[in-house]
This record gives C-alpha cells, structure tokens and sequence, in this order.
C-alpha cells in the first residue's frame, strides 16, 4: 500500500522520535532526572521498554545521542581545517574549534537542544568521559586542531595547553548552551546572530590561548 512504512522506516523513525525527546529532557531535567518512561512518553511511544529495546542503556543512548550531531560537526570542521592549511594563525585556527559547532546548533532551527543537552553532560565526571570517547571516535579533526594549535603557540607548556584546551571547550559549550536556551525562551541575546556570536567567541578564546603564563617564585 502506497504511503505504507517498511519495518526498517518504522524503527528508524522510533529511534529518531525517542532520541529527540531524550535530547530535550536531558537538556531541559538533566540526564540523572529523567526516567525512560518519561522519554518514551514523550516521544509517543507506548512500549515503555523502548529505548532499552533500541538503545540499550542510558550511556548507549548518550553515545547515540553524541553520534547523531557529530558527523555534521566533523563535516565543517575537516572543511575548515582544510582551507586553514599550514596557516600559523591562531583566530583561524580557533575559528575551526568554534564556527562548526555554532554553524551547526544554527542549523538545527529555534527551538534546538543539542548545546544545552551536551552542557549538562558536562557536569557529570562519568558521562563527559563517555561523550570524550565518543567525540574522539567519531572527530580525528580534534587531533588537526590541536596540532595546529601547537604550531601557533610552540612555547605554551604542555600543562597550560591542556588547561586552556579545556576552558576553550567550557567557553563554547556555555556559550552555545546559553544562546540557545535565550533564542527558544525568546529572551535577549548580546549577540544578533549565530555568527556575531561565534565572532564573539573567538575573539575572547583567542585572548585566552595568547595570555601570559604566570610561574611561581
């Protein structure tokens, strides 16, 4: 029958329906609030045992979670890092970590949850290891990116190149989180677009990465 759909498009469209709910109670509840139960209801789906029949657990669905933006996050990201080359410098270099995950969240139209979903992943230790994992699996740009970060700043120590990697990622996740939650709640931003936004964005990381290093006597 014509408009009829096969089994395989019935379980992509419960596993699309089921990860977009859970995406926007973690992002609105946090991850440790919300219940199965609560996203298959929420994604209209009688079968309570749903997301453990076409996830697994919580952590699989997290990593599926990760998953479903990351490709089109790498996509913009290898397109950046190709056109900066053997470039040293270092506002394009930070232009490849910011502009692919603002261009993206951009994309996702009013209201999204991706930023606000993966900013609360960041204040659980055990799930920002499993979505590192992920990110790292599913990235190789990451490792680019950070080597070209280390030819515009070869006399960074080690340990401070690793400290303001992490505020960079702490800056753009908030950041985003942030926008996004403003742009859904229709709230003021200090920014007019994504763009200004990213532009904003790499203006302060860039004052970040090029601070002064201070040592104790």
């Amino acid at each position: 029958m014509v408009g009829r759909m096969t089994r395989g498009e019935q379980v992509s469209a419960t596993r699309e329906a089921l990860l977009t709910a859970a995406e926007r109670l973690f992002a609105e509840h946090g991850v440790h609030a919300v219940a199965n139960r609560q996203i298959t209801e929420a994604a209209g789906q009688g079968n309570n045992a749903a997301v453990s029949y076409h996830f697994g657990t919580k952590i699989d669905l997290i990593r599926a979670l990760a998953r479903r933006h990351a490709e089109a996050i790498e996509a913009g990201r290898a397109r950046m890092l190709a056109a900066v080359g053997d470039s040293a410098d270092l506002r394009g270099w930070v232009a490849c970590a910011v502009h692919p995950v603002t261009e993206h969240v951009e994309s996702l139209g009013t209201p999204s949850w991706y930023g606000r979903f993966i900013a609360q992943i960041t204040f659980d230790p055990a799930l920002r290891a499993v979505m590192s994992e992920e990110f790292e699996a599913s990235s190789p740009s990451m490792g680019k990116l950070q080597d070209g970060l280390n030819r515009c700043l070869p006399d960074l120590p080690p340990e401070v190149h690793a400290e303001r990697a992490a505020m960079t990622r702490h800056l753009v996740t908030q950041t985003v989180a942030e926008r996004e939650r403003a742009l859904a709640d229709s709230t003021p931003t200090p920014r007019g677009s994504w763009r200004e936004t990213a532009n904003g964005l790499i203006d302060v990381i860039v004052a970040v990465w090029q601070a002064p290093v201070t040592r104790e006597n």
